[in-house]
Formats: structure tokens, C-alpha cells, sequence
């Protein structure tokens, strides 16, 4: 059975920096009433709720950049300081995290033990039917963690679909589904630093994952490995659009409006985006396009996206 981990920061609103709170807390964790799409009176809604307690209970999986426990033991990363924003500004001060495995982050979530997922999570079609994701606020590309010099010369997806090489892949990460539509051999790791630890070791030739998390992974060690530059992986010759994006179960209707419309006023704005995910490595390149909905990315038609919105493949 896997083990989780509470890690707790609060950020008052409007203050000039970050309180840490060590108190363990319980956080309220139940669904909307009803389904309340924000029309009803809402008193038993799970924002009502969560605005009552001032506290929201996140998931993450302790993905740098995204959401991880710095070396101070604080939740902190991209997805943590935006949602901290964007929750202060409905009244939920307060922000603890559950560190939970990848492939458990949603059964978690609809499960009740925790009220949203903070993690960076690619919006796919099958996930869309288990969950609600938030508007898009990380455009993705890929990237490897190779042993330092690159030996294979992996360059894009294509470098490595035919060959003998191993690939590893977080379980139930993007990834993963890739290597599976190209026949990639694959390991399956549970981290980012099991990733890390199987190219050093050399059971895997390669690590595939996100490529802002690779270079945060390179640049945070002393092995001696490197990542590649990032790519937007192509397979069956269409470009793999996608976005990661917050998620909340099905029936909070009423808190992931609430969550869009706050969260809308920072991922519009390019010097809002800068200035409270720049930190962590995210540029302008990682900002979504506007246009691009989660709806969209739910029904998975990638080319269709590529055409409205004139990305390219």
C-alpha cells in the first residue's frame, strides 16, 4: 500500500510573504450539494466549506516544478503558488498538501481524501471522465534525462520509436500512453527521482517526462546525466498538444467555476503568469494560447486544436 505524506503553508491574503503553520489539520472534504453550479444557496457546497474552515487539502506527487516539499519540508512549486493565489482570493487562505503516488491521485480525489489534485496534470479524454479539470495553465512539451553527453543522440520522440532502447516512464504519466502507441520498451517508475535513478543506474537509457521538470531534475542533482531540449512529441504523425491544469471531482461544480474565473485573471495576463509562476522556471512558452479550453482537450481531437488555434504539428 502506498504511503502519503500531509505537508502544510498558509499564505494570508495580501500579506507580504509566506507564514508557515505546522499544525496538522483536518480538511473538510466532502462534494457540492446537489451538484450546485453556483445558483443555489450553496451552504452545503464543498466551497461553502471550504471557505467556513478557510483550508483546502490538495494532492501532489512531489513533481519539481510543479508541487513539492522544498528542502524546508514547505509545499511549494507552480502549481502550488497558483493555486495559493487563486484560493485566497475566495477566502481559503490556508493550503495543505497529501503526497500521494501518481496513479492514485484521482481515485484519492473521488474518493474524498483530499478536496482537489495540484500536481500539473495532463487533461486527457479518459482522465475528463473521471474527474473535472480547470481551464488550462501549463502547456507541456517533452523532454529526456540521458546520461551526460547524450550517447543516443535522442533528440524527439522519433529518436527513439524502432530502436532497442528503454524508456522510463512515470505510471499513468502522458508519456507512458506515447511509448505505448510507438511500442517503446518501457520500466515504470514512481517519481521523478526514480526516473533519475534508473538512467543512472542504467536500467533505463532514457527518462521521458515533462520537459520543464527534466531540466528542474538536471539542474537540482550531481549525477552525471542531462536533459534534452524540449519537443512537442509527434505520434501517428500528429503533434501532442497538451496542458496540465487543476482538478477537482465531477460534482464541485460550484468551486471549479469559482476557481476558473479567479484563476483566469492570472493565466491572461502575461506579467501575472511571470510573476507568480516565473520563479519556477515557466516562461511565456508555458502560458496556454488563448482559445484553448479544457473542453477542448477533452475531447482529445488534437488536430482540430492544432488548426483553431494554428499551432501546427
Amino acid at each position: 500500500m502506498q504511503s502519503t505524506r500531509t505537508t502544510h503553508r498558509r499564505r494570508a491574503l495580501f500579506a507580504a510573504g509566506s507564514v508557515l503553520a505546522l499544525t496538522a489539520l483536518t480538511a473538510c472534504t466532502s462534494v457540492d450539494d446537489g451538484g450546485s453550479n453556483g445558483d443555489g444557496d450553496g451552504d452545503g457546497s464543498t466551497l461553502a466549506q471550504l471557505q467556513d474552515a478557510g483550508t483546502i487539502n490538495v494532492a501532489f506527487n512531489g513533481e519539481e516544478p510543479y508541487s513539492y516539499e522544498d528542502e524546508n519540508g514547505e509545499l511549494t512549486g507552480a502549481a502550488i503558488a497558483l493555486n495559493e493565489v487563486v484560493y485566497s482570493e475566495l477566502g481559503i487562505d490556508d493550503v495543505e498538501g497529501t503526497l500521494t503516488e501518481w496513479n492514485s491521485l484521482i481515485p484519492g480525489l473521488t474518493a474524498g481524501r483530499y478536496d482537489s489534485i495540484s500536481a500539473g496534470m495532463s487533461i486527457l479524454p479518459d482522465r475528463c471522465e473521471q474527474a473535472a479539470f480547470s481551464e488550462p495553465e501549463i502547456m507541456y512539451t517533452t523532454a529526456f534525462l540521458v546520461p551526460e553527453g547524450n550517447p543516443d543522440g535522442l533528440v524527439d520522440w522519433q529518436s527513439v520509436e524502432g530502436t532497442d532502447l528503454t524508456l522510463a516512464v512515470m505510471g499513468g504519466a502522458i508519456e507512458s500512453g506515447y511509448a505505448d502507441d510507438t511500442d517503446v520498451d518501457t520500466i515504470e517508475v514512481g517519481s521523478p527521482q526514480d526516473g533519475l535513478d534508473a538512467v543512472v543506474s542504467g536500467r533505463a537509457d532514457a527518462f521521458a517526462l515533462t520537459g520543464i521538470s527534466l531540466r528542474a531534475l538536471a539542474e537540482g542533482t550531481d549525477a552525471p546525466v542531462e536533459a534534452t531540449e524540449a519537443f512537442t512529441a509527434v505520434i501517428d504523425g500528429v503533434a501532442q498538444i497538451g496542458a496540465g491544469a487543476t482538478v477537482f471531482r465531477q460534482e464541485d461544480t460550484e468551486l471549479l467555476a469559482a476557481y476558473n474565473e479567479q484563476a483566469a485573471t492570472v493565466i491572461g495576463d502575461p506579467d501575472r503568469y511571470a510573476e507568480v509562476l516565473g520563479e519556477f522556471g515557466f516562461t511565456e512558452a508555458e502560458r496556454p494560447p488563448e482559445g484553448l479550453t479544457a473542453e477542448m482537450l477533452c475531447e482529445g481531437d488534437l488536430e482540430a486544436i492544432s488548426d483553431e488555434l494554428g499551432l501546427g504539428s
